[in-house]
């Protein structure tokens, strides 16, 4: 265990050297923690009661990985959409996105409240705005929602259903656009957070059960909580840089579970032997439980 200057003590829990761990989801029907290895085509599942983590290989990069409302997975994976047995048996492809763009694969992902599966595309190496944000429905509908994007990435919804705040990390911000429950419907994009280089990429976020936005900040080695008028509201340092995605867990939603990478970063890292790790604390505030996808 290991102290930051904010007074919070970070937990290692794993240290698998993930190349690029990802999109940690609390699963509280069986009390474990879901994440993915997007580069190592891996979705794991991490027992902290007794440290137990297991994994299968789904044969290409898994972007990410939601609870669905019926047991198993749903994944967003490198040639679209799939569905994974709570086993962790029967991979299969149920709606396929950007066939016709090799050097794309999907990213990051949640379910909203009426359980369908949000996930975005960026190009593997991203150097142009090739990617989009897709819409899952429970019938297993495809709809591209929004185009235009170089890194589709971290993604939530405000506690009352009504804003979706949304990540495109080469932008170096956070988006808002109002939001339609009902009919999954998105309108108005607005920038609510403009993130200078020099404080890091925005990655992947997470919003707490009041409304504060958490964010990480990809290469400061840092997780920021943002208010919900966007000022910082409080900053968690970790003991490694490249920082991924936060994401609240445990048995009432109190402990913040932070995934980091290695991927491309060897020379970066030389000196963090604790890169790629799965890393846990306990802020003082608590999220919410994720949504299942319904499909």
């Amino acid at each position: 265990m290991t102290s930051t200057p904010d007074t919070v003590d970070i937990e290692v829990l794993l240290q698998p050297r993930a190349a690029v761990a990802e999109g940690p989801v609390w699963d509280e029907r069986t009390r474990r923690l879901i994440w993915v290895d997007i580069m190592n085509n891996a979705v794991h599942s991490f027992e902290p009661s007794s440290g137990q983590d297991s994994s299968v290989d789904v044969g290409q990069p898994v972007g990410a990985a939601v609870l669905r409302a019926n047991g198993g997975l749903a994944l967003a994976v490198r040639d679209g959409f799939a569905l994974l047995d709570a086993d962790f048996t029967n991979f299969r492809m149920v709606a396929q996105v950007e066939v016709d763009l090799p050097n794309n694969r999907m990213n990051d992902g949640k379910c909203d409240p009426l359980g369908r599966f949000w996930a975005g595309t960026m190009q593997f190496s991203p150097t142009s705005a090739a990617g989009a944000l897709y819409r899952l429905d429970p019938d297993l509908r495809v709809t591209r929602v929004v185009g235009d994007i170089m890194l589709s990435n971290g993604l939530d919804w405000s506690p009352d259903q009504r804003t979706m705040y949304y990540i495109d990390s080469m932008s170096q911000g956070i988006d808002t656009f109002d939001f339609d429950p009902d009919s999954g419907e998105i309108s108005n994009r607005q920038r609510l957070i403009s993130i200078p280089k020099d404080v890091g990429l925005p990655d992947g976020m997470t919003v707490d059960a009041d409304g504060y936005l958490w964010v990480a900040l990809h290469g400061s080695g840092t997780v920021r909580r943002f208010a919900p008028d966007g000022q910082v509201d409080r900053i968690i340092r970790l003991p490694v840089s490249h920082v991924t995605c936060p994401a609240f867990g445990g048995p009432d939603y109190s402990e913040l579970y932070i995934t980091s990478m290695t991927y491309g970063l060897e020379e970066r890292i030389r000196n963090e032997p604790l890169a790629g790790s799965l890393f846990r604390c306990r802020p003082g505030v608590r999220g919410k439980a994720p949504f299942r996808f319904a499909g």
